[in-house]
């Protein structure tokens, strides 16, 4: 009993750690620079807790849950020595990660509520739900085959910096070539695709394939996998624009 409640005494103080910069610059400019007490007190220091509660919890779930299943699933499908289901099982979960991002599916509503009240597309919910599902499957179309070929790296040594140095050069093509209206947008998905569902499984994805294959290093093979998720959406975004706006 007493050894459980020192392993959770030290992910509280871990995750407290974690969230002392914000508190230390929040409290500094609340008090030094605008002078004023903190409104709300008692709920900001219960809201305080609650984030951090759910920081401890989404921590410990990654650590447990999330990252030996990404792991698992690449060396089993590895050692199973087919091809096809390796790059199927790459695009799927590159796929319906990027579907099921919290911080996606808020951007891309946002950007539907600013498209229609800038007069870009018809203020009709319909046009308004198009636009916004469509928005969310072309990035995740674009993420899973941002894994397939990652996968494709790893399995044949290709440097990452080949694949990274031509996308963004493709991406500053795209952009001129891109509305202006979708363009800030397209460089913001990028990263917001990128957050808590993608980026566990997708890295041990990476991780769990480089290790269970003979001659390449985790550490330089196996990470990178962000990277390319991080750069397709832009490309994806650019081109959805082009659709819906024209050049």
């Amino acid at each position: 009993m007493e050894k459980v409640l020192w392993h959770i005494a030290q992910k509280v103080k871990r995750t407290f750690m974690d969230l002392l910069p914000i508190i230390i610059v929040v409290a500094f400019f609340q008090l030094f620079v605008i002078r004023q007490p903190l409104p709300q007190v008692g709920e900001v220091i219960y809201g305080s807790i609650l984030v951090m509660i759910g920081l401890l919890l989404f921590i410990e779930g990654l650590e447990m849950s999330l990252f030996p299943i990404g792991e698992n699933m690449a060396n089993a499908l590895a050692l199973k020595g087919s091809l096809v289901w390796l790059l199927t099982f790459g695009f799927l979960l590159g796929f319906s990660t990027a579907i099921a991002e919290p911080a996606l599916i808020a951007v891309a509503e946002e950007a539907g509520n600013i498209a229609a009240l800038a007069g870009l597309i018809p203020d009709d919910p319909s046009v308004l739900k198009a636009y916004t599902v469509g928005l969310r499957v072309s990035v995740a179309l674009s993420v899973g085959l941002a894994i397939l070929i990652g996968v494709i790296r790893i399995l044949k040594g290709w440097p990452l910096y080949y694949l990274v140095i031509g996308g963004y050069l493709l991406i500053m093509v795209m952009t001129i070539f891109s509305p202006a209206e979708i363009v800030g947008l397209a460089y913001d998905i990028g990263g917001v695709t990128t957050s808590t569902v993608t980026v566990p499984l997708v890295t041990a994805l990476g991780v769990g394939l480089a290790k269970s294959i003979k001659g390449r290093s985790p550490l330089l093979d196996g990470f990178g996998m962000i990277a390319l998720a991080a750069m397709a959406p832009i490309l994806s975004v650019m081109v959805y624009g082009i659709f819906w706006f024209g050049r």
